[in-house]
């Protein structure tokens, strides 16, 4: 990311993504920002695997990128937000939680994958520290939870496959620490600090741009921090 890159952002009209496109724009080292989402690009559809692979050939024609981020996912289901208990549970929420936090995320990687250019590159996915299994100290959010922690498999599994052809790929899980936003707003009551989407990303890409090529993909947070599995 010193040298001259282009960078691919999906989910770019949500708060994160906004403010990756906007962070993009401003290094004088990124020569194109792709901006991809739902509300910017008439037909696409994280649960429709077919608008996936659409979208990733009309992408094609400004790649290939050095830099892919994925920013979508979902915290509140058809109106209803993470459960707090066992018989708060319904299983077309969860199912539903994780078509679009794992499944859908998964399907983009694989049809965004080969955009990537050849030699050093990074796909990153926004995750979520509750996605870890070793610090789940709360209980509670079941969907979320599982879906992030099946989204940390599904990258880590396609990070060993990938790097296989592409051994200077990075694949990493992105924390972005308590975001300001329509997604966390009505869950930030006991949040001491929220960040704004801008100083969020800021961290998120001194994170990236610090990051080692290694076996496997990371989990990190905006900070830099690792995060167990």
């Amino acid at each position: 990311m010193d040298s001259p890159y282009r960078a691919l952002v999906i989910g770019a009209a949500g708060a994160i993504g906004e403010a990756f496109v906007q962070a993009l724009q401003a290094d004088p080292h990124c020569t194109h920002v792709e901006r991809v989402s739902r509300a910017l690009n008439s037909g696409f559809d994280l649960m429709d695997p077919a608008s996936l692979a659409a979208q990733a050939a009309l992408s094609a024609q400004q790649g290939p990128y050095h830099l892919i981020v994925d920013a979508t996912g979902s915290l509140t289901i058809d109106g209803v937000g993470p459960e707090k208990s066992l018989g708060a549970l319904q299983p077309d929420v969860l199912a539903k939680s994780f078509a679009l936090n794992a499944i859908g995320p998964l399907m983009v990687l694989r049809h965004f994958a080969p955009l990537l250019a050849a030699g050093p590159s990074i796909y990153a996915k926004l995750s979520a520290r509750v996605g870890s299994i070793a610090d789940n100290r709360k209980g509670g959010w079941y969907g979320y939870r599982a879906s992030k922690a099946a989204l940390n498999m599904f990258l880590q599994t396609a990070a060993i496959e990938l790097q296989r052809k592409q051994p200077g790929l990075r694949v990493v899980a992105l924390h972005p620490g308590p975001v300001r936003g329509k997604l966390s707003q009505p869950f930030s009551a006991g949040v001491a600090k929220l960040l704004e989407p801008a100083e969020s990303v800021t961290g998120m890409l001194t994170t990236l741009h610090a990051l080692q090529a290694r076996q496997g993909a990371h989990f990190v947070d905006y900070q830099g921090q690792e995060i167990p599995w």
